[in-house]
């Protein structure tokens, strides 16, 4: 009796120990500065201040930024919407994100100048970038975040036009997600000692409520390749999420601070908030954000949004209730 009560003893505390070692990741859909949200900004507002308490609740921060930040350039030729964010915004992202991602189809809007003047605000505020780069080496490189003993490598890649800015070998620019080029980085990843490999995916397509079978396919490939959970983004929408072999999949997490949208899906987005440890995912969940007219994401509590578990089967619906 006096053995169990040791090994039960010994268990529970190798339990509080795993969970003391566990890392908060969040992720956030596409951030686009300009526009709306870019004269709240220059009017004094902060288009973040209402979920900052979410944002400061966790280890690491990560979000799609949706445009060029700078104040040089010119408007690529043949594209509907193009966006160039000024400056000013990168303060009202100190202190929320911790890295930014850059492989998206706006990241270009305004050449290679603004894309490198982008990387040197982002630099000098001392939040990381990935996905993107001066050169293709750079923009394949993991993002790594390294917390309590774990060691997370995450991956960027687009797959919506146009491709003509991809970083070449020696020329800015973003990831583009070639599936030999994915797998191969995912391995590379962990090779290099990666205990957790999450990719973050700019595909799909606009407005449709579910994943395509391209993203379905891309998405078996990089976990049976090695992936912990798979991220997406772009479609404006979010489009639900899976597990494949106890993995999850969260196809888009929609808009996170972006206008120009009737009242509607594209108006609600989520922010990811995964739990970590050794062996991968152990919990996940989604907040619901609405966006104002002016592009302002605010909590929606009482909301039912997909989470998840080790040990869980399939994707659950979470009623949040707190934000923090």
């Amino acid at each position: 009796m006096k053995l169990a009560k040791i090994l039960w003893l010994a268990s529970m505390l190798a339990t509080l120990a795993a969970q003391g070692n566990t890392v908060r990741l969040i992720f956030a859909g596409d951030i686009m500065l300009d526009d709306g949200p870019g004269q709240t900004i220059a009017a004094g507002g902060d288009p973040l201040a209402p979920f900052n308490a979410l944002l400061r609740d966790a280890d690491y921060r990560i979000a799609n930024l949706e445009c060029p930040v700078a104040t040089v350039g010119k408007r690529v030729d043949n594209k509907i919407y193009t966006f160039r964010a000024h400056p000013r915004v990168i303060e009202k992202l100190k202190g929320r994100f911790d890295a930014l991602a850059l492989a998206n189809n706006h990241s270009g809007d305004f050449g290679h100048t603004a894309f490198m003047e982008t990387i040197q605000h982002i630099k000098a505020s001392g939040i990381a970038y990935f996905g993107g780069g001066r050169n293709l080496a750079e923009a394949h490189k993991p993002l790594w975040v390294e917390r309590k003993d774990l060691r997370i490598a995450v991956l960027s890649y687009n797959e919506f036009k146009p491709r003509s800015f991809e970083a070449g070998a020696n020329q800015p620019g973003i990831a583009w997600s070639e599936d030999s080029h994915v797998v191969r980085d995912i391995k590379s990843a962990r090779a290099a000692g990666a205990d957790i490999v999450i990719p973050f995916m700019h595909w799909g397509w606009e407005h449709e409520p579910e994943p395509s079978e391209r993203q379905q396919q891309l998405a078996r490939l990089m976990i049976d390749a090695g992936a912990d959970a798979v991220v997406g983004g772009h479609p404006h929408v979010t489009q639900g999420a899976l597990l494949y072999r106890g993995k999850p999949i969260i196809w888009s997490l929609g808009n996170f601070v972006f206008d120009g949208f009737a009242e509607g899906p594209a108006r609600t987005g989520w922010l990811l908030r995964l739990e970590l440890d050794k062996q991968g995912v152990l919990r996940w969940d989604t907040i619901t954000a609405h966006m104002d007219e002016a592009g302002t994401p605010h909590p929606l509590l009482n909301c039912p949004s997909p989470c998840g578990g080790r040990g869980k089967e399939g994707v659950q619906n979470c009623l949040n209730t707190q934000t923090n």
